[in-house]
């Protein structure tokens, strides 16, 4: 989940670590093209000055696809990062819950500006918290007002107890032991709580589990064969890099395995860079959501931050330094940090570092400048 935990320090890379490119896909040369120079340059800097253990980037366009690596999968070891790595997605998995309520909204099963109330009576009550008054499109774009749970966590909490079940009423529970934080509909202010409660949404109409939704009308359509909603397990299946955390100049802390109920509807899929592209490239192509759905998920306001992000429904807009927009989110949850985006001309990239809470504030900027760097050098290239 992206703000997952933010009391550890700096990382120092200890090991020496290495950089590769490799290209699969129709047309893709077996290795990177020339246009791909800065993006490498970016990728090495991450995984030495900036300090992450490994990084992943898979860019595609209409020409094929092409998979850069540098770093390292396993700092014990020294094993490379493997291109086609599964790994744990934070936050991107706001994307796929966004779109299986957005699919619901289309069926006329829900309505996005319906009162949460309406599907989940009873649950948002207390401290001036109260369902009636939120909508499910405020879930979905943050502007609900409820408190981040997370804010109600220690990270002592979390770890003392890695591998035990969280119940996601529970974990909307310590939210709600707080008053809003603006009244529904006049801030904006990103909330994991939301999207458990998007979670909670999709079971009561479906009568399913929220990944069981995920599973039927995502993940098998579109042939997602790394994607996963993992539930209590806490392992990785498949190949995968160690996930690790940093706290001040204390060695890495590997943190591959621990129990994602924590997270939730709210961040806890498993997926690989290719299959990440390849549902963002069938979102953003009407594969998935009728057009006045798409409008509605593309739809946003501004984050207020100091980026010129905007929020959409699940959907997050940055602009590019080349012109135009790309479309997506960003992730955060222990042992990972990922950004994915598409563009609506047919670029897609999606970034994985395998360490994180603990990053330094240049990895989090150069974990978007390579991204933004590959998407404008695919068009460059073609």
């Amino acid at each position: 989940m992206r703000r997952y935990i933010y009391i550890f320090g700096a990382l120092c890379a200890t090991a020496a670590l290495a950089l590769c490119a490799c290209g699969t896909g129709e047309h893709a040369d077996t290795a990177a093209p020339p246009g791909y120079t800065d993006v490498r340059n970016v990728l090495q800097r991450l995984t030495t000055i900036d300090g992450a253990p490994g990084a992943l980037l898979d860019v595609s366009d209409t020409h094929g696809r092409t998979v850069l690596t540098s770093g390292v999968a396993n700092i014990g070891t020294l094993a490379p990062m493997a291109g086609d790595s599964r790994f744990r997605i934070g936050s991107m998995t706001k994307m796929f819950v966004s779109t299986v309520v957005l699919q619901l909204v289309g069926e006329q099963r829900v309505a996005l500006d319906a009162a949460v109330e309406q599907y989940l009576p009873g649950t948002i009550r207390g401290n001036g918290n109260d369902g009636h008054g939120i909508t499910v499109r405020q879930l979905l774009q943050h502007t609900s007002g409820l408190p981040d749970y997370l804010d109600s966590l220690t990270p002592e909490q979390i770890l003392k107890d890695s591998l035990g079940h969280h119940d996601p009423l529970e974990l909307v529970q310590l939210a709600l032991a707080h008053p809003p934080l603006f009244p529904p509909g006049t801030g904006w202010s990103y909330s994991n709580t939301n999207y458990l409660l998007a979670g909670m949404l999709i079971e009561k109409v479906t009568g399913r589990p929220y990944g069981e939704a995920v599973e039927q009308r995502i993940i098998a359509p579109l042939g997602l064969h790394d994607t996963s909603v993992p539930g209590d397990a806490p392992t990785i299946p498949g190949d995968h890099p160690r996930g690790y955390a940093k706290q001040g100049n204390a060695d890495p802390l590997d943190l591959t395995e621990f129990n994602p109920s924590i997270a939730g509807s709210a961040g806890s899929m498993i997926s690989s860079a290719t299959d990440l592209n390849h549902f963002l490239t069938a979102l953003m192509t009407g594969h998935l959501l009728p057009p006045p759905e798409l409008q509605a998920m593309m739809t946003t306001r501004p984050t207020g931050d100091s980026s010129d992000d905007a929020y959409g429904l699940g959907l997050q807009s940055t602009p590019l330094p080349c012109g135009g927009l790309y479309w997506g989110h960003d992730g955060g949850i222990m042992g990972f940090q990922t950004l994915g985006a598409t563009t609506t001309d047919g670029r897609t990239a999606t970034m994985m570092i395998n360490l994180y809470p603990g990053e330094t504030p240049a990895q989090d900027a150069d974990i978007r400048t390579a991204l933004a760097t590959a998407l404008c050098e695919t068009e460059t290239s073609k």
